[in-house]
């Protein structure tokens, strides 16, 4: 293993009725003055909203509320974030939802608690965070795994770009997970979560780090619980067995665990980021569209290390360790298909691509080919392009 150091001090309650613990949670955190943030409207008809509501009032606790968070979620929305939660003084930022809504939450956290900077020069770096207001999370969304990580992205819709915060000021303080809250969500949601959470591991997975085995393992078995477990919630997403194991895998996947001791890739999740930003399409969606052409790139670089995915997590006996990383890569492509999603950019919603608008992406991915992206494969602006190429059809 190479040195780490792992700090996951999220508090986590988990099960049925958990949410009606919030309003003591947020007091014992501090919160006497609530932002409560939340996206569309699912949360008020399934009654979610209104009741967490009441319990904050139950406890003492004065609240405002902002709607309108979407997928992929937009600066504007945080700034406007911002200026509420300083109008109302704010000490608490609360989220109602999934990975959109918690990190709509944290930027605002993090624009309130530090009004004299400007939110997308945090956002980006420009300027160091130092400090943060506390946040919490009621997830309704088995995904993002935000309500553990320390990461967080916004999209900047004024100049189409699409961008990640790691800080350990993103963690937030509590994360308050029942599993029935996911019942009302739409399918494609759903197989859009199981995506986003394999990736969080296989981004992970994919490394040239040795003597990790422990590591590996957990990622594995994680893996094998997403997929078998996906199958079930795909034909009865209100199984609650099945969406309790894909909701704790999801916070799993995305709280460090699963990469301990090696070095991080992320490559499909950076590619898929310039999809999301100029096309807008679901994160999920975005992943599985490109992961095929980017393992068939990658491959190559270490086919132990896929042949050791394929044997573990789908069995592959196959013992040449280039036929079986390539029946790996097949495996994984055959079941986002089971669970009806998109393998290439051409089964986006969006279609197939001119080659301009693939070349604007690389370019994009890799600030005009000053860095380069990944670690498993250093991709540079043509090796990026050529994914792209491989995804669009």
């Amino acid at each position: 293993m190479q040195n780490f150091t792992y700090y996951a001090p999220t508090e986590v309650i988990f099960g049925k009725n958990a949410e009606e613990r919030t309003g003591k949670e947020v007091k014992k955190w501090g919160g006497s003055r609530v932002l409560l943030v939340y996206g569309g409207g699912s949360v008020k008809k399934s009654g979610l909203l209104e009741k967490i509501q009441k319990d904050l009032t139950k406890e003492n606790i004065q609240w405002d509320e902002l709607g309108g968070v979407k997928p992929n979620p937009r600066l504007s929305l945080a700034e406007a974030g911002v200026e509420k939660a300083l109008k109302i003084g704010a000490d608490f930022i609360l989220a109602v939802g999934g990975g959109s809504t918690i990190d709509t939450a944290k930027a605002i956290a993090h624009g309130a608690a530090n009004p004299e900077l400007d939110l997308w020069d945090i956002w980006t770096e420009k300027v160091p965070l130092k400090k943060s207001l506390p946040v919490g999370t009621v997830l309704t969304i088995s995904a993002a795994g935000s309500e553990m990580s320390d990461s967080a992205v916004l999209t900047n819709e004024k100049i189409g770009k699409k961008k990640g915060l790691s800080t350990e000021l993103n963690r937030v303080k509590f994360a308050i997970m029942n599993p029935e809250l996911t019942y009302t969500l739409p399918k494609y949601q759903v197989t859009c979560g199981i995506v986003d959470i394999m990736m969080h591991t296989l981004d992970r997975y994919f490394t040239h780090s040795k003597g990790n085995e422990i590591t590996d393992e957990i990622a594995q078995a994680l893996l094998r619980t997403v997929i078998k477990n996906g199958r079930k919630a795909f034909d009865n997403p209100k199984d609650y067995q099945a969406m309790s194991e894909l909701m704790w895998c999801g916070s799993l996947s995305h709280n460090g665990i699963t990469g301990l001791g090696a070095e991080k890739d992320f490559g499909p999740h950076k590619i898929g980021h310039e999809l999301s930003a100029k096309y807008d399409v679901a994160h999920g969606a975005s992943l599985s569209a490109i992961w095929k052409a980017w393992a068939e790139y990658v491959y190559m670089e270490e086919p132990d290390r896929f042949a050791q995915y394929a044997r573990t997590v789908w069995g592959i006996q196959e013992m040449d360790s280039v036929k079986a990383a390539c029946l790996g890569i097949e495996a994984t492509v055959d079941f986002f298909r089971s669970i009806h999603m998109p393998v290439s950019i051409g089964e986006l919603e969006i279609g197939v691509r001119p080659e301009e608008e693939l070349d604007d992406m690389a370019a994009r991915a890799t600030g005009n080919d000053t860095f380069t992206v990944a670690k498993f494969k250093e991709l540079h602006e043509k090796d990026i392009l050529e994914i792209l190429k491989k995804a669009n059809h």
